[in-house]
């Protein structure tokens, strides 16, 4: 072993006995640094950055000390020479969950605009709904040092959010305000979205209403709507009637499918509220085919506002929301410098012809 490694043994192990000494780079604007991941493993900085990089010789202890420091403080290695990186990036990462469902795609061309007009290059990742691909998504666009980063959700996995706490940019999420965010939030309510879809179906004097939806422990924004959705009808007496969630990504076959099979499991249903507009284009599909009557034998629900939705032939009940004025929104805060901040935008509920 050479004399630097067992040093920083020496070090790391006395560094173990003082305690936890977390730095907090996020609150200074500046973003982890190898030193301070060697500061906070007790070694010194060329042993840090051979642990990084694998390369050289070091203990399996400092080894660990070193990895477990910078998992800590949410690292991410420098992927660009330190001249390079000094003039400031254009690049900006936007990571969002899907481009199936045409909200992403519409949120991507607001994000875009402003960017373009500004100088910037967006780089897109999409997650599939999975926040462990979300984590690694993050660790690989902050390694290019972007001058932003837009992530749809609040909720991410604790490396995540020690990366994003950590990266000294602005950080931006989208799509949600119901909870806590790193830095900038901008979006809506998704659990006042849900009580206003309730509200307008118990309006309309329906009471045995059911549920059509995709993976709620997958999509946390539709789990926050069906949650404020069947607050809703708790506080009027009711209940969901019958609920099927579907095990395949959220589609328009999907939709039609699960109508099916909730009409097959669940009987006198008035209505039925679907998690987004895609999925209820596809049970206004199938009543179609089975000559089932909009609205009078069963009123249909949706959420998002989307262009076919609003142009099928009797255009669906749903609530609109304001993704491509989100992106946009967003896109606008990359270069600001103001304190962290909640930008709440407004849903629109469209009766339609459904309900």
């Amino acid at each position: 072993m050479r004399d630097d490694a067992i040093r920083d043994d020496a070090l790391a192990a006395r560094r173990a006995s003082a305690g936890p000494h977390l730095v907090s780079p996020a609150s200074s604007g500046a973003g982890v640094t190898l030193t301070d991941v060697a500061r906070e493993a007790g070694v010194g900085e060329s042993t840090a950055s051979r642990v990084l990089r694998s390369h050289g010789s070091f203990s399996s202890k400092t080894r660990a000390s070193v990895l477990e420091a910078a998992a800590r403080l949410g690292y991410v290695p420098n992927r660009i020479a330190g001249t390079l990186a000094s003039t400031g990036s254009k690049l900006v990462g936007i990571i969002v969950p899907s481009l199936a469902n045409i909200v992403f795609p519409d949120l991507l061309r607001g994000a875009n605009s402003v960017l373009g007009k500004a100088g910037f290059q967006s780089v897109i990742g999409v997650t599939d709904y999975d926040l462990v691909g979300e984590e690694a998504l993050i660790a690989s666009l902050l390694s290019w040092r972007p001058a932003g980063l837009l992530v749809a959700g609040l909720e991410h996995t604790p490396r995540a959010e020690a990366m994003l706490r950590g990266a000294g940019i602005r950080i931006i999420e989208m799509l949600d305000t119901d909870g806590a965010g790193i830095d900038m939030v901008v979006g809506f309510s998704n659990r006042e979205a849900g009580r206003a879809s309730a509200r307008h179906l118990i309006t309309r004097g329906y009471r045995r209403i059911g549920y059509v939806g995709h993976d709620l422990a997958l999509d946390l924004r539709a789990a926050k709507r069906f949650e404020g959705f069947r607050s809703t009808l708790a506080e009027a007496g009711l209940q969901v009637a019958g609920q099927v969630i579907a095990s395949a990504p959220s589609s328009i076959e999907a939709g039609r499918d699960g109508l099916a099979r909730i009409l097959s499991e669940t009987r006198d249903l008035d209505a039925v509220y679907f998690s987004n507009d895609d999925m209820a284009i596809g049970g206004y599909f199938l009543c179609l085919s089975r000559g089932i009557g909009i609205p009078g034998e069963l009123a249909l629900f949706g959420h998002n506002g989307l262009e076919v939705a609003r142009c099928a032939p009797q255009p669906l009940s749903t609530i609109r929301t304001p993704r491509v004025e989100v992106g946009e929104a967003s896109a606008r805060l990359i270069s600001s410098d103001g304190p962290p901040a909640v930008v709440t935008l407004d849903f629109e509920l469209i009766e339609g012809a459904t309900t």
